[in-house]
């Protein structure tokens, strides 16, 4: 018989892993405008037969890149996602990712084939930094990212190799020696993955827990935010989010304490899924929770975790036969403090939750300075 708590938890580091890809759009609009100067000057040097085309194409492949990652983040980083979903949007993702990789290979090989020493060395280095880029940001999912590096610099290698030059030579050598160390470094970077989302979404990590979710409890929060607070950089934020649940109480009164309990678990389970690697969400007691977001470049990162967190807890819950329906409210505040107290920012953004709830948007926030 299979496990399927183990099937369940692989499915929830795999929709982890899909989120990571539509979290930096940077990446994809420096690239556009790095194969847009490469194309245009390998073009203006020698106007191969073929290469406006390609160029144009691949300029086509970069702008969808740019429209996909722009169209679906808020859904990736927001919604309530099972496996069928996230693979819909890794899918999504890769077509045109692919297609720009093949279409980078080609111009690079043509560049090789017709322009001067000059464009070569301009090609290369787009090439390397193109691989550099999906070794970084699609690193969580090397069936994308491999692939991707290979289609886009394999081809400029060869040719660089089939020169007969010894500098071109050392070219393809160093080349497709930083091809081999990316690789590499994807494969130890997934597998670090896998086990460092596998322990945060079970919590096994942790050793003080609450009794009935298995959640963090309170001095386990206090000891997370202790450990970390101090080693966030000067230019990051830390968020804390405070939420309960709207409609669990008349649930609980309805069905009876055990129904109340399994939906207890299952909205945990379900946060667990919402927060990222290196977050950490805590029952506060009764139907409150409390999550730290350390990190963070920018407030609207915050405020992106708690709609993801709020979109999640709405969906509906089926337990002992019951399709039960929820809802809850997120305060949240946002501190670039260096030294920041926990309880401070706990009651910021419980304070912030009322507010919340007085004024029934989704979300609330608190910022201190």
């Amino acid at each position: 018989m299979p496990d399927r708590s183990a099937a369940s938890l692989t499915d929830r580091v795999y929709v982890e892993q899909v989120r990571s890809l539509y979290l930096n759009l940077a990446p994809s609009l420096v690239m556009w405008v790095a194969f847009a100067i490469n194309f245009w000057l390998a073009y203006e040097a020698a106007k191969p037969p073929g290469l406006l085309a390609l160029g144009v194409a691949g300029l086509t492949a970069s702008t969808a890149r740019i429209a996909v990652t722009v169209r679906y983040r808020d859904q990736a980083l927001t919604a309530a996602l099972d496996r069928t979903a996230a693979h819909r949007l890794e899918v999504l993702f890769s077509i045109p990712y692919l297609a720009f990789s093949a279409l980078l290979g080609v111009l690079s090989l043509h560049a090789f084939l017709w322009s001067s020493p000059e464009i070569h060395m301009l090609t290369i280095c787009v090439d390397v930094g193109y691989c550099a880029g999906v070794a970084t940001n699609c690193s969580l999912r090397p069936r994308l990212a491999i692939p991707s590096m290979v289609i886009a610099v394999g081809p400029p290698i060869l040719a660089a190799a089939t020169r007969g030059d010894a500098a071109y030579l050392g070219v393809a050598i160093i080349a497709s020696a930083f091809l081999a160390a990316g690789i590499r470094s994807i494969h130890v970077r997934y597998e670090t993955s896998k086990t460092e989302i596998g322990r945060r979404l079970s919590s096994i990590s942790l050793a003080r827990r609450d009794v009935l979710t298995t959640l963090p409890n309170r001095l386990a929060l206090q000891e997370y935010f202790d450990e970390n607070a101090p080693l966030i950089s000067s230019k990051r934020w830390i968020a804390v989010h405070y939420l309960d649940l709207d409609g669990f109480k008349p649930v609980n009164d309805r069905h009876g304490h055990a129904v109340g309990d399994a939906l207890l678990q299952a909205v945990a389970d379900r946060l667990r899924g919402a927060v990222r690697s290196g977050d950490m969400v805590a029952r506060m007691g009764g139907d409150e929770f409390a999550v730290i977001q350390p990190g963070i470049l920018h407030a609207d990162e915050a405020k992106l975790l708690a709609r993801r967190i709020a979109a999640t807890i709405a969906q509906p819950f089926t337990l002992d036969g019951h399709r039960l329906s929820i809802s809850t409210c997120v305060g949240t505040a946002v501190s670039s403090d260096r030294s920041p107290n926990l309880e401070s920012l706990l009651k910021e953004s419980d304070t912030a939750l009322y507010e919340t709830k007085r004024r029934r948007p989704v979300t609330g926030m608190a910022m201190s300075a």
